[in-house]
């Protein structure tokens, strides 16, 4: 029996949820330093998980079983596509196939389930936040399928990995296109983890809550979940982008020396982003709600832009 794949789902599963809490306290405290505050410790993200873990789940009067299904089966869902992204290895053989359209899917699954959760609870602001949630993904996955397809084209492949294997072995990441897609990923992962100037992750403001507006019922082990959830797809997109542009340190062919130094060089190149993502946030104000789609036109001309090329080229 072939434990290869194994192997790899543990490692990159571990590694995916290791560094969900600490990439989201790096954004926040970029963030504060440029408020001129001094911000959240480093391992913040982590004790706030553990806090949220031992408080007691409170349930809405009106909640009914999919408020308490949907924390785990959004946590799932990502852990399941986390196996389809590697971060520091790519295997010849995978746990399951890297194919970027199920990858989508699986993201939009994520979403709906969420959507589902603010309505669940009966709350004038859940529903608030589902019915945005809901406007606003109308308009941002045909971009993300453009970008995804833009991707899937200069890669010459549907498969996550391979496209990795291409990127570190066959194009250079000075490409045109490679740096075009590049921005559209970047654009990609402010809106599908609700970031300034879409969503703002710390407002309780109702006027413009859309992604906390949907988790304000939700409490203790739950939040836990959901919050891990997000910080999850947010690596998760982020190693779409470094492996792409920078996949220096990817292994392909296990070894525990190189194994050590690609999770060192990814935890640094994550951090990088992660500092660039609280830089870009620090610098934009909170979009209008109607003119959130003029952010999207960019990831979506970028793309076509990136489409054009590689044809005529």
């Amino acid at each position: 029996m072939n434990f290869i794949p194994v192997v790899y789902g543990v490692l990159n599963i571990l590694l995916v949820l290791g560094l969900a809490p600490l990439y989201i306290t790096v954004v926040k405290k970029v963030k504060a330093r440029v408020q001129g505050r001094r911000g959240p410790r480093i391992i913040q993200g982590y004790l706030n998980l553990a806090k949220l873990f031992k408080k007691e789940v409170i349930y809405s009067e009106y909640a009914s079983f999919i408020s308490r299904l949907a924390p785990y089966a959004s946590l799932s869902i990502l852990l399941v596509a986390a196996l389809m992204v590697p971060l520091v290895w790519v295997p010849d053989l995978e746990p399951v196939t890297g194919n970027i359209i199920v990858f989508l899917y699986l993201l939009v699954a994520g979403r709906l389930l969420l959507a589902l959760l603010g309505l669940d609870a009966a709350s004038s602001f859940g529903g608030m936040g589902s019915s945005r949630e809901m406007s606003l993904s109308a308009i941002i996955e045909p971009v993300t399928v453009l970008v995804f397809a833009a991707l899937a084209f200069v890669m010459g492949s549907l498969s996550i990995p391979e496209m990795f294997r291409h990127a570190a072995l066959e194009s250079p990441s000075w490409s045109p296109t490679i740096l075009l897609l590049c921005i559209s990923l970047f654009i990609l992962i402010i809106v599908e983890t609700g970031r300034i100037p879409v969503d703002n992750p710390e407002t309780h403001l109702e006027l413009t809550m859309v992604h906390e507006g949907m988790l304000l019922d939700t409490s203790g082990r739950n939040l836990a979940l959901f919050e891990l959830s997000h910080g999850v797809k947010q690596v998760l997109l982020m190693a779409l982008l470094i492996n792409i542009l920078v996949p220096a340190g990817l292994m392909f062919e296990f070894s525990v020396p190189a194994l050590i130094i690609g999770c060192i060089l990814f935890l640094l190149k994550g951090t990088v982003l992660s500092i660039g993502i609280g830089l870009f946030e620090s610098s934009f104000a909170k979009m209008r709600f109607f003119q959130i789609p003029n952010l999207f036109m960019i990831a979506f001309f970028f793309s076509i832009l990136t489409i054009f090329i590689e044809v005529m080229i």
